[in-house]
């Protein structure tokens, strides 16, 4: 049985002691961060590693960046989305891990937000998903567990936002948005937190301003999609939310995936 989360930390260095209380406490077996803000070379491993966690990142300086950390060594590290060469954002990782007889294939992505909504920000938006669907079409062929984990930028349905009115005109919600992310799901990727609870109000992103958290004013962004492969061996999905709550907490939230591996 091994555990894999999500988790954007938005900016690793002021979150590190965060970071290290949630593994010590959740003890995760892979984890993908988003949001690392810090270049490759001042990752802060030394705090990771000496709790027993492999490190592998894609940064950039200030904003963006993903990670790998993993109590297994990868196998295989591939950084950065196919599809665009001309792309510098740092968004994407994937990693391949051998667990028992099996190899699973773990991806780490930062879908970008897309606001505001008249600027090039949100035509980038859609193209980068369809790269990511055009990337899942191709590892869904080799009939492997996929696990696609990251803070997507899309609330998928009005459940998973708290007022579905005040994120109409937002790029989370938009029906362009919603639609790329059904067309991810029907290429035969499942929703692991909706394959086991169709609740409301469950959330993952909780903003700083406007008193979102006490008032449990928050959406869902942050998913992990699955592939037939990996949904059958899918027993449980938890978020961490009581991370929200601690001193100077990401906006973010941990969802973890239990799997029978």
């Amino acid at each position: 049985m091994i555990r894999i989360a999500t988790w954007n930390i938005n900016g690793v260095k002021a979150r590190i002691e965060n970071l290290c209380q949630w593994l010590r406490d959740a003890g995760p077996d892979i984890v993908c961060l988003q949001e690392i803000k810090s270049v490759d070379e001042a990752f802060p491993r030394a705090d990771i590693e000496a709790l027993g966690y492999h490190v592998e990142t894609h940064g950039q300086k200030g904003f963006n960046g993903v990670a790998l950390l993993s109590k297994i060594r990868p196998d295989e590290i591939r950084r950065g989305l196919p599809g665009d060469d001309t792309d510098e954002q740092s968004r994407f990782i994937e990693g391949v891990f051998t667990i028992g007889p099996r190899a699973i294939r773990v991806c780490s992505l930062y879908l970008p937000n897309g606001n505001p909504v008249g600027t090039e920000k949100y035509p980038y938006k859609l193209r980068w998903m369809e790269r990511l669907r055009q990337f899942a079409e191709g590892r869904l062929a080799l009939e492997e567990p996929l696990i696609l984990a990251g803070d997507y930028n899309v609330i998928p349905e009005a459940i998973d936002c708290h007022d579905p009115a005040a994120w109409a005109e937002d790029a989370l919600f938009l029906p362009e948005t919603r639609a790329a992310f059904r067309t991810l799901e029907n290429l035969g990727l499942t929703d692991a937190l909706r394959a086991t609870t169709g609740a409301a109000k469950i959330y993952t992103f909780w903003d700083y301003q406007a008193g979102a958290w006490p008032k449990n004013n928050g959406i869902r962004i942050d998913h992990l999609l699955l592939s037939a492969e990996a949904t059958d061996r899918l027993l449980a999905v938890a978020i961490d939310k009581h991370v929200r709550a601690w001193e100077k907490p990401s906006d973010h939230v941990p969802v973890i995936g239990t799997f029978d591996f």
